[in-house]
């Protein structure tokens, strides 16, 4: 009998000189699997924790929502056919 898995939602790269992006309590469940949010294009329909700059920038500094191990790929992928929408050509 085959154990299922979902290892294809999660990822870690801690050769990466960036690792940790962001400030996690539990490095150890840090995923990065979405290192550029898929849902940055969504603007303030992401979900996440942002801030715009004063010039309008999207800061995504403070966000783990995508990095979170439990939560962060169930929300990408609820959110897909949001930016599916958004590039559709008509």
């Amino acid at each position: 009998m085959k154990i299922k898995t979902e290892n294809y939602k999660f990822f870690q790269n801690k050769d990466c000189e960036y690792f940790p992006c962001h400030k996690i309590d539990d490095i150890e469940k840090f995923n990065c699997l979405f290192c550029y949010c898929p849902l940055y294009a969504l603007g303030e329909k992401c979900g996440g924790n942002f801030k715009y700059t004063e010039s309008g920038i999207k800061n995504c500094t403070y966000c783990n929502l995508p990095h979170i191990k439990e939560i962060g790929y169930q929300h990408i992928q609820g959110k897909i056919s949001e930016i599916l929408k958004k590039v559709k050509k008509d």
